[in-house]
């Protein structure tokens, strides 16, 4: 193909494509479904979600002990792998090995690459870094036009000289660290006694971010920047900080997408505000997936940035299900173009005002269920991935295999995605599983519905563990276990 002029294109492009696709991450949760649209796709992962029964993900059977101190480390630590080096070379055509995507990598990451033979579909680490700096976010946004809450930045060595800096902002705060997600690395400040529990954090950065404390509902919106301009997705609900889903207060732990998000002013609010952004990305050298964390302000109705996550997320196992995804593509595949060696032209503009249109949101949500108490033990049971039931009386039950969230096929089914299983060890902020179902799990007042906290529940209800006895060996299993509670994994 000369030139990719059309959606149609672009499909009959990645359905025939022969070099191959890898997603290498902990989990294939960010991009569940993507293999259904390109050709020779496979997903390298460490953690088996599907107990072997999912053709496209490749899971290395031996494990070495090895503590992981990011999800950078744990994919320097699948591409040195034999098994996975062996996988690799066995479907290389000649020094070619193919195509490989991230959720997070590093320079480790693009050298091991190199030495494969693969191309790292995405822009260089440290590039990515600097984007994903939450100070440099407020400064992109500036010079885009793009407000965040009113905040200012600056080096704080105590109390006294974070009011002092931040005088005009009142004195309830929010502190935002340059790096690291929500949940960790957000602290909400009222008073001294708020500050010490995080002075320390606070004072060892260089720069942290100082804003008004705000009355906000969280949203996400994924878009991706090509050559042709920036294509931005549906505005999607975020869940933050439930107790039943997360110990982390203001941790992101879920979404919802459906058509009536926010106003029609704040949606195209958004949209307008993720396009600018995307096009400033473009000048600072960036381009491909992106995710924009808004802030929309319940008292005023002003729609803020919050912050930039410069690649796939969480948030990216709703967008590419969604019927705008299959009626046209997948924000992804986009992705994939752009860093493809295929010439296109596409009319980004008519796609963006096709993809607004409320007919093609249908209506989605995910849960992301965490280990939410202080206790460790080992699990002895755990839920399959698939699909499960929710019965009348709010009890759930399996009732088939599957590796798509769109095998459920009404707001009494729901996908399940496994991540702990058994022999793993629980403890608080692991990782349990995935839900995904059709409709929404909030209500208009962003409470949990009743059937939300069914399928909580039950999804808690089907595992088991084994108490530790000895504390010596719960520090040990907390240290050892993926994540371990200190990085996300999704």
């Amino acid at each position: 193909m000369n030139k990719i002029t059309s959606i149609a294109d672009v499909r009959r492009h990645f359905r025939n494509n022969k070099e191959p696709v890898y997603f290498i991450s902990a989990t294939n949760f960010n991009l569940l479904g993507i293999g259904d649209w390109v050709g020779n796709f496979r997903h390298i992962n460490y953690i088996d979600c599907f107990d072997g029964q999912q053709r496209n993900v490749f899971v290395p059977k031996e494990k070495f002990p090895r503590d992981f101190e990011s999800i950078e480390d744990i994919n320097n630590y699948l591409l040195e792998h034999k098994e996975v080096i062996d996988f690799i070379q066995s479907r290389a055509a000649g020094e070619n090995a193919g195509v490989a995507a991230f959720l997070m990598f590093d320079e480790h990451t693009e050298e091991i690459c190199r030495q494969l033979g693969l191309r790292v579909a995405f822009p260089p680490a440290a590039l990515r870094s600097r984007m994903d700096n939450k100070i440099e976010t407020v400064r992109i946004g500036n010079k885009a036009g793009v407000p965040s809450v009113p905040n200012v930045l600056a080096k704080v060595g105590s109390y006294r000289e974070l009011l002092e800096v931040s005088r005009e902002l009142g004195d309830d705060l929010v502190v935002q660290t340059a790096y690291g997600d929500s949940g960790h690395t957000t602290f909400f400040i009222a008073s001294e006694e708020d500050y010490y529990k995080h002075a320390e954090e606070i004072e060892a950065e260089p720069e942290v971010k100082i804003m008004k404390r705000i009355n906000c509902r969280g949203s996400a919106i994924e878009a991706c920047a090509t050559r042709c301009g920036t294509v931005v997705g549906p505005l999607m609900t975020e869940l933050v900080g439930f107790k039943s889903l997360t110990p982390y207060k203001g941790g992101w732990c879920g979404n919802e997408m459906f058509a009536g998000a926010f106003s029609q002013e704040v949606r195209d609010k958004a949209r307008e505000y993720t396009f600018k952004f995307g096009e400033a990305l473009r000048e600072e050298g960036y381009r491909g997936y992106f995710e924009l964390d808004f802030l929309i302000d319940m008292d005023s109705g002003e729609v803020y940035l919050g912050e930039l996550n410069p690649r796939v997320t969480g948030a990216s196992s709703l967008t590419n299900v969604a019927a705008f995804a299959h009626s046209d593509i997948p924000l992804f595949l986009f992705h994939l173009l752009e860093f493809s060696e295929v010439d296109f032209d596409l009319d980004i503009e008519e796609i963006n005002e096709r993809w607004s249109h409320p007919d093609s949101v249908d209506s989605w949500s995910q849960l992301v269920i965490k280990h939410t108490d202080e206790s460790v033990d080992l699990l002895t049971r755990a839920p399959r991935t698939g699909v499960w039931t929710l019965g009348e009386d709010n009890r759930i039950a399996y009732d088939h295999y599957s590796y798509h969230p769109h095998a459920a096929e009404n707001e009494r089914e729901a996908f399940f995605l496994r991540i702990s299983g058994p022999g793993d060890f629980r403890y608080e902020g692991a990782d349990l599983g995935i839900l995904i179902t059709r409709g929404r799990l909030m209500d208009d007042d962003f409470q949990l519905t009743e059937r939300a906290k069914a399928w909580i529940e039950g999804i808690r209800g089907e595992y088991a563990g084994q108490p530790l006895q000895d504390p010596v060996v719960e520090e040990v299993a907390v240290t050892h276990a993926i994540g371990g509670g200190n990085f996300k994994i999704l």
